[in-house]
Order: structure tokens, then sequence, then C-alpha cells
């Protein structure tokens, strides 16, 4: 166990869940890759769509240098998000929309926590208003979260217009970062009761609940959680080794 995790609070199961429903929330707002499930579903889509011959020739190369940069540091995490919904313009929505069923189904469906599943249908039990905001893409978020009975309208995520059914490239929102606190401010969601995440990108719209909870959380959200006193909590299948 790296030295920071060892200073950071890491909570039960039992804990986690028990502090969760000691604040009643009615509303709470879960970030998804890495938060409702293991692994990246935004840049394993990507992958996917080019192996599977969604994405032509051209773009698969476009997207593979403009990765390679975001990689080295050349591009931010804001304008890859973005491209990365982009770069599917002119392809029917309906399309991209079979594509996400076919990929959430056969690669990340089986990396749902349990744990998270069991506290979003308990919160849903008692009437809090759940939503979903994440910098991956709209078609593989709002398939996804059909799991944890969250509505599509309640899901903010990165999303580009369709016209007659066809996507273009005109971006509607990119939720990263503080664009994350900006997306939930513009549904009017300005003091939620509860707030999940696992990543740094995510620390802005933690910051803001009344229950700030840290899950699965890589080593730059530790040491924020360390230094704002938010303890952390780790599913069963990803917790570290003590």
């Amino acid at each position: 166990m790296s030295e920071s995790l060892t200073a950071a609070h890491i909570l039960s199961t039992a804990d986690f869940h028990a502090r969760v429903h000691a604040l009643s929330p009615k509303i709470a707002v879960f970030d998804c890759d890495g938060t409702l499930w293991s692994g990246d579903a935004g840049s394993t889509f990507m992958w996917w769509t080019m192996e599977n011959g969604v994405l032509g020739s051209e773009q698969t190369a476009w997207m593979n240098q403009r990765y390679d940069e975001y990689k080295r540091g050349q591009v931010s995490e804001l304008a890859i998000c973005g491209e990365m919904v982009q770069v599917y313009r002119d392809l029917p929505e309906s399309t991209l929309r079979s594509a996400a069923a076919e990929f959430f189904a056969t690669r990340i469906e089986q990396n749902i926590f349990p744990e998270m599943l069991e506290l979003i249908h308990a919160l849903q039990a008692n009437d809090c208003d759940i939503w979903a905001v994440s910098s991956t893409n709209d078609w593989v978020i709002e398939e996804g979260v059909q799991r944890f009975n969250i509505p599509a309208n309640r899901v903010l995520c990165a999303r580009v217009a369709a016209e007659n059914g066809i996507v273009t490239d005109r971006l509607l929102d990119v939720p990263t970062d503080e664009g994350k606190v900006t997306s939930l401010h513009n549904a009017g969601i300005t003091a939620p009761d509860a707030v999940f995440g696992n990543s740094v990108h995510d620390a802005a719209m933690i910051s803001i609940a009344r229950g700030p909870f840290p899950v699965n959380p890589t080593p730059a959200l530790i040491q924020r959680s360390i230094d704002e006193g938010w303890p952390v909590y780790y599913p069963a299948s990803v917790t570290p080794n003590r």
C-alpha cells in the first residue's frame, strides 16, 4: 500500500453505506467510470469502435494521434473528452446507440460494482433523486446507467448535437473538472447531499456536496481526500492490498 493511502481514512462497505444513509440524501450525484464500474468506458469504447469498424480508417488514425498527444500532456482533458465524441460526426446516432449497447453488455457490465448498485437502489427506494455525471459519451453512459434505473434525463455527460438522426461535431457539453459543477448548476443542482467520484477530475463536484465520497480513488484524489479530510471507499473487487 502506498504511503499516501496509509494516511487515508478507508471505510468498510458497512460504514460507507451507513454514512451515506445517515445523510438521508434527497439528491445524490455519481460519476460513472471508476465509480459505478471499474475501468474507463470512454476510452475503451473508442478503441472498441476502431477495432469493430464503427470508426473509419481516417478518423481512427487522427484519434490515435490525438490520444498519444493527450498522454504526453499536449492535449487537455477537456479537449480530448470532447474530441472523443466529435470524432463520430456524420454517423447515424442509431448506429452509435446500437454499438454502445453491445459494447456495454460485453465489455463493461461485468465490471459493475455490486456495492454501488445496492447503494443506488436503496437510495432510490428512499426517494433520493440520482444523477450521473461523466465526461464519457452519452451513448455509453445512458446505456450503462439503465442497470441502475437512472433515466436519461438524469444524465449529464459528453455529448454532441444530432441533426436528422446524424451525429454532428457540435459539442453540447463536456463535464469534467469544474465543468462538472457547471453542468450540475445548469441542471439546477447547486447543493447535492452526496457526491461520489473516483478521479481528481471529480474533485470539484465532490467538494460542493454535504457528503463527499471518493470511491476507488486515483492517487491524485487520494491525496486530495487526505488534504480535505474526506474518507475513501473501495468496492471489494478493487480494494488495495493492506
